[in-house]
């Protein structure tokens, strides 16, 4: 048994938005595969009694984005790394862009779960994305979309001459429970 049909919200006091990164280049060993958390957002759910009835929103600050963990590299993040690769992400990558998605359309699968499918605002672009989410019979709901950078005219960041950079498909995921 699915949640009831109605409107429903998320946010950080119900949930994570997150984004992971991962690296490559010929330095890649150096660098970090990042796990980075949205301090202020918010997302609306409505789930009608059929799939194609719901819909789906969600606006986010870019401004609040907190690293949270860095895997691999030669050594562990220290907190001023974090701080370091947060302004980097605020002042080079993002600045401070506004951060919305709308659903467009929203299929059942044959699991049960849904793809929602609609355009995300990103960096002054627009381009389609699709969230695979999972709604459990608690009202927890999860799932995840992979955003390519280059496709909101976002050049990845890189460093040591383009030896090291950030791949250009990011994750982005969320783990919730409707409210």
């Amino acid at each position: 048994m699915t949640p009831d049909p109605g409107t429903y919200s998320l946010g950080p006091g119900s949930g994570v938005l997150s984004i992971r990164t991962t690296r490559q280049g010929a330095a890649s060993k150096a660098g970090h595969d990042l796990r980075i958390e949205v301090g202020s957002w918010e997302a609306e759910v409505k789930l009608g009694d059929a799939p194609e009835q719901s819909a789906m929103t969600l606006s986010a600050d870019s401004r609040s984005l907190r690293v949270v963990e860095g895997t691999g590299g030669i050594k562990s993040l220290t907190g001023d790394d974090r701080e370091s690769i947060q302004k980097t992400i605020n002042d080079e990558v993002l600045k401070g862009c506004a951060i919305e998605f709308r659903s467009t359309e929203v299929l059942g699968a044959p699991s049960g779960d849904l793809n929602v499918s609609g355009q995300l605002d990103l960096n002054g672009k627009q381009a389609p994305v699709t969230f695979e989410l999972a709604v459990g019979d608690d009202g927890r709901v999860s799932g995840s979309a992979t955003v390519k950078q280059t496709a909101f005219g976002m050049k990845p960041y890189s460093a040591l001459f383009g030896a090291l950079k950030v791949a250009d498909d990011v994750t982005i995921a969320i783990d919730g429970k409707l409210a």
